[in-house]
């Protein structure tokens, strides 16, 4: 009897964020100006990765706000990169929509520390993952964004798997189709940049896509909960000189009043944006105003029709 033939072992596949670029193997003998404009041109597959899952983004805008408008948070969690892609996304939300702090978390494997330094093997730690999650006691109204661009990074799975186990929504980044957290995530959401030029290093096109992603998704949620009005930006917070000159002009805009009858209601108001534009379109007080913009859950346009 021929004895069976061995099995070749088969190797898996490289991610794509892993795999060498097929067409740029002599980078590092480019001139400068082409080796500026490689970098830069790459780029342009960030903003068709994230084209490709807008449908995935908006399910997960939709998804997220029950949950926000219920009180939830966002919560980001990542490591190296991703995470500190995560983070700015959370704190760039109270200035530009008044967002409260304490309902935007990031967590990022190995702490605040890895913010400015590499923590060595931090990433690795799936129950650490989990355990930040449970400290920090999500439940059902919570809004888990979970970043890796390999879509297999351990912190960033037992964060996922602890979410789903308190009954967070989890929504999972990668910029590998078919990663584990795609698949470990409720809703995943594909960023496929492939390849990178400098290879692994996803801080580049990957990382690009992430930011592009966040930025979409987070400001998308803004708009549902009624934090712009037409384009503008009505509900910032206008913490210094340069922001109370916006909150001005935007008053203006959305009013039709004059820069002193606007400047006059923007004080009064406490420079709430919305506050004043009730009270200057509709010739009420400012605590009239406030008491209008509640009735109508912070929707301006709602407020304002009401009235009309």
């Amino acid at each position: 009897m021929t004895p069976p033939t061995p099995l070749t072992p088969v190797t898996p596949l490289k991610p794509g964020t892993e795999t060498p670029h097929g067409e740029h193997a002599e980078l590092d003998r480019y001139p400068t100006d082409r080796l500026l404009r490689t970098l830069v041109d790459d780029q342009a597959q960030a903003l068709a990765a994230v084209q490709a899952a807008a449908p995935q983004l908006a399910r997960a805008v939709d998804a997220a706000l029950p949950r926000i408008n219920a009180g939830g948070r966002l919560v980001y969690v990542g490591a190296g990169t991703s995470g500190r892609l995560g983070l700015l996304d959370s704190v760039e939300l109270n200035p530009t929509f008044s967002w409260p702090a304490e309902r935007a978390l990031a967590l990022i494997a190995g702490g605040r520390g890895a913010l400015f330094e590499a923590v060595e093997g931090a990433e690795d730690e799936r129950e650490q993952g989990a355990i930040d999650i449970r400290l920090h006691e999500l439940g059902s109204d919570d809004v888990a964004l979970l970043l890796a661009a390999s879509g297999s990074t351990p912190y960033v799975l037992g964060a996922c798997e602890a979410a789903r186990a308190a009954g967070a929504l989890t929504l999972g980044f990668s910029n590998n189709p078919g990663a584990p957290l795609v698949q470990a995530a409720e809703i995943g959401i594909v960023l496929d940049t492939g390849p990178e030029l400098v290879s692994g290093s996803t801080r580049l096109k990957a990382g690009t896509a992430q930011k592009i992603a966040l930025n979409s998704f987070s400001t998308a949620l803004m708009v549902r909960l009624h934090k712009v009005y037409g384009n503008l930006m009505v509900d910032l917070r206008a913490t210094n000189a340069k922001l109370r000159r916006r909150a001005l002009a935007l008053t203006m805009r959305a009013s039709g009043a004059d820069e002193l009858a606007a400047e006059r209601a923007l004080r009064d108001s406490g420079f709430r944006v919305k506050v004043a534009i009730v009270a200057l379109r509709q010739n009420v007080s400012v605590h009239e105003a406030a008491a209008r913009l509640q009735a109508h859950d912070g929707d301006l346009r709602a407020a304002l029709a009401a009235a009309g």
